[in-house]
């Protein structure tokens, strides 16, 4: 059974799918008759607002931003050894790196990150492998800019600082 949340207005969130955001209201929503109360979050890196109905909060995957310790075991990921490029059909890896992009789970993001900058330097990566790793990058720089109060920018340094160590 997963943990429940209680949110309030300000309080930054993560999404699985969508990143940080950041809960502007809370609202209540009519909805064929029934209210449902809901949070309002917005999410500044792609100008877009979700609607959350409060009670499915938990079961979509909304949780507060991850803990330190959390954040320092994906950071320890990065700058740990070398992580073999998984070797077999491209759409199966695909498929596997979306879905741990879209956990949520920092730990597994830093894991599809580190095992796709063997190719960065390279120009061996393909276009959607830049793509998925990109989007890795995008979504756990977010939760350490989020964590650490820095920029964005900041925090996608200091990535690149760990997995170049």
């Amino acid at each position: 059974m997963s943990k429940q949340y209680s949110f309030n207005i300000g309080d930054s969130v993560v999404y699985p799918t969508h990143g940080v955001g950041k809960i502007l209201s809370e609202e209540v929503d009519n909805y064929g008759g029934i209210e449902i109360k809901v949070y309002v979050i917005t999410f500044e890196n792609n100008n877009m607002t979700l609607r959350i109905p409060q009670s499915r909060a938990t079961k979509v995957g909304l949780r507060p931003l991850c803990s330190n310790e959390f954040l320092n075991k994906a950071l320890d990921v990065l700058s740990g050894k070398k992580i073999k490029l998984n070797k077999g059909m491209w759409s199966k890896r695909v498929q596997q790196y979306e879905t741990k992009i879209n956990s949520g789970n920092v730990i597994a993001i830093a894991e599809v990150i580190k095992e796709l900058h063997s190719n960065v330097e390279k120009s061996e990566r393909s276009y959607s492998e830049k793509i998925i790793y990109n989007d890795a990058l995008e979504r756990l720089a977010g939760e350490y800019a989020a964590m650490c109060k820095v920029e964005l920018e900041e925090a996608i340094n200091k990535i690149n600082d760990k997995l170049n160590f």
